[in-house]
């Protein structure tokens, strides 16, 4: 019979496993940001082409991930996880034959609302792998499940904290090492290397170090009192939960769900308004390099980490939930103001804001999330949050393409109007939140 220190021992080693599968799928996520801006330029895009490939990755994952939970429901976690991770290795590796492609032009397209761009096959190609990366692009969410299946309720939460600290680890040294890579003469094509290796080491990590585990039924979102979004970005569920036969319409009845669920959308939209503004705004008014976007998409990452540890820890037991949220959202108004001033050095002070205001903005606003309806209706509202948060990112990208276009930096100032409009309704929001509770 196994000894109890050998299965703690087994355990120890799934966990580390499980921690370093997160690590390599934040690394790759992040590793990509540096330089997709000017590998969309180089191939003829423009500021919307960039959003749009931004877009298809968030659309695409939109449809795969709940397939790919309810595949891994029916057969295990670990098969999942070899779908996917093969997916984003093959998308990977479709990104450097596009590297490899010659610049054939397909069309041109010269307009007063989207601008001028052109249409090559490596663009499309480039298209081509974004879109399969989303579409299989789970593994985060899968190993979220993974982890549900191998904790306790005494560990969970400490495990979900190792789990977190693995993917922010993951976002701060993938745009230094992105950006790194960039610079040298290789240019793109080394980070991209680098990414289809990393891939591939997850492909076989899974494979030899994680043991298939008989799914169990998630009572709830597993992450729901995690903070996982990072960046303005957040990875999409991929795993079922048991909730109760409430139906849509019976969820967004629950008093204070639809408001929040519109808040939810118009703070998504501000966000990717930004993520698709900025790095064209960097590498065209500010004529940054790879290297240098690397670094600051690196340093936003440090900031937001130190932010959402010890800062959001001291704020949260001196303040209640409903004053955080509104005073992060007037913070990332200062943020976005100062994005719109076109100082180079100003970017980093505005950085600073953008980490503080979003670090203690979201997680304040998830808990309140949190906190309406029973427990059984969390994983129906949750996921109705996420639907809506992947809508709004998806036209928020598109959106921050076109408006680039023709407002140039103040993007950000319309970015800055939109928390704003959410900063005033919020306070009646939360208020009536309040008042139905009492």
């Amino acid at each position: 019979m196994e000894s109890h220190a050998t299965k703690k021992d087994t355990r120890q080693s799934e966990l580390f496993a499980i921690y370093l599968v997160n690590f390599i799928g934040a690394l790759g996520l992040s590793l990509v940001l540096p330089f997709l801006v000017f590998l969309v330029s180089d191939f003829g895009g423009n500021s919307l082409i960039y959003g749009l490939v931004g877009a298809s990755f968030s659309f695409f994952q939109l449809i795969g991930a709940p397939l790919l939970g309810r595949y891994s429901d029916r057969v295990g976690r670990r098969k999942a996880l070899l779908i996917s991770q093969a997916g984003t290795f093959v998308a990977w590796c479709i990104l450097f034959l596009s590297l490899l492609l010659p610049r054939t032009t397909l069309f041109s397209v010269e307009s007063e609302v989207v601008g001028a761009f052109t249409v090559s096959l490596p663009l499309l190609i480039l298209l081509a792998s974004r879109s399969l990366d989303g579409l299989t692009g789970g593994n985060i969410s899968v190993a979220n499940a993974y982890l549900v299946d191998v904790s306790t309720e005494d560990n969970q939460a400490r495990n979900f904290g190792r789990m977190a600290s693995a993917s922010n680890l993951g976002f701060i040294l993938g745009p230094m090492i992105g950006g790194v890579l960039g610079a040298t003469v290789y240019r793109e094509q080394l980070p991209v290397l680098f990414a289809a290796a990393v891939a591939l080491f997850g492909l076989g990590l899974i494979y030899w170090s994680l043991p298939e585990k008989k799914p169990v039924v998630i009572e709830e979102p597993p992450c729901k009192n995690m903070n996982r979004r990072l960046l303005g970005k957040e990875c999409k569920d991929s795993f079922d939960t048991a909730v109760d036969s409430a139906s849509l319409r019976s969820t967004v009845q629950v008093p204070g769900v639809p408001s929040m669920l519109l808040l939810y959308f118009l703070i998504f939209l501000a966000f990717n308004l930004f993520y698709t503004a900025f790095p064209f705004h960097a590498a065209q008014f500010f004529e940054w390099t790879p290297t240098e976007l690397g670094f600051f998409f690196a340093f936003l990452s440090g900031v937001m980490i130190f932010v959402q540890g010890p800062v959001l820890k001291w704020a949260t037991s001196s303040y209640a939930e409903p004053r955080l949220a509104l005073f992060g959202c007037l913070v990332l108004v200062l943020s976005f103001f100062f994005f719109s001033l076109e100082t180079t050095h100003l970017a980093y002070f505005a950085a600073v804001f953008f980490a503080l205001g979003n670090g203690l903005m979201w997680p304040s606003f998830m808990a309140i999330l949190g906190g309406l309806g029973t427990k059984a209706q969390q994983g129906s509202i949750q996921g109705i949050a996420a639907s809506a948060g992947s809508f709004a990112s998806i036209l928020g990208l598109l959106a921050g393409g076109i408006l680039y276009q023709s407002l140039g930096a103040e993007t950000f100032a319309l970015g800055a109007t939109l928390f704003l409009l959410a900063g005033i309704a919020m306070f009646f929001v939360f208020r009536r939140c309040a008042e139905s509770r009492a």
